[in-house]
């Protein structure tokens, strides 16, 4: 048990660089230049919703970046747009801009082909739905050890 429990979390993380490899490059192909494959995945987060900096790190895991960082660099080359709070001036709220929901737009239609393709390597949407609930079950277990501090 030991073993395939260290494989799968080996096989997790090499699934995750691998996917942004998968958005480099597609940015690559498209000649988006301008824009990191992080940064590609928060704007995919966002998508059609209007969050704060707190909602959107909360949201994905960015491999480590700096994700107020990166809303910055995305402000600047015009891919969301960062409004202040009428309420809390420490407070701001982020959106994708023109130019960033065409970047998720074509970003969900990969998305929806590499779905319909599954089925050609052999994953099933059951596959995926009992990978979900482990890796959700995983979860659970990693902050109820983390936040209580048992040593089993």
């Amino acid at each position: 048990m030991k073993e395939t429990y260290f494989e799968m979390i080996m096989g997790v993380e090499r699934l995750h660089r691998l996917f942004f490899s998968v958005i480099k490059a597609e940015l690559d192909r498209q000649s988006v230049k301008d824009l990191s494959d992080i940064q590609c995945f928060i704007i995919y987060n966002i998508g059609r919703s209007r969050m704060t900096v707190g909602e959107i790190s909360n949201r994905g895991y960015y491999m480590g970046s700096n994700v107020t960082y990166n809303l910055k660099k995305m402000v600047e080359n015009g891919y969301v747009v960062q409004e202040q709070s009428q309420h809390d001036k420490r407070s701001s709220h982020i959106k994708l801009s023109k130019k960033g929901l065409e970047i998720f737009n074509r970003f969900d239609t990969i998305f929806s082909k590499h779905a319909l393709n599954l089925k050609h390597n052999n994953i099933s949407e059951n596959d995926l739905q009992n990978m979900r609930k482990t890796t959700q079950k995983l979860e659970a277990f990693w902050r109820f050890t983390a936040s209580h501090g048992i040593n089993f």
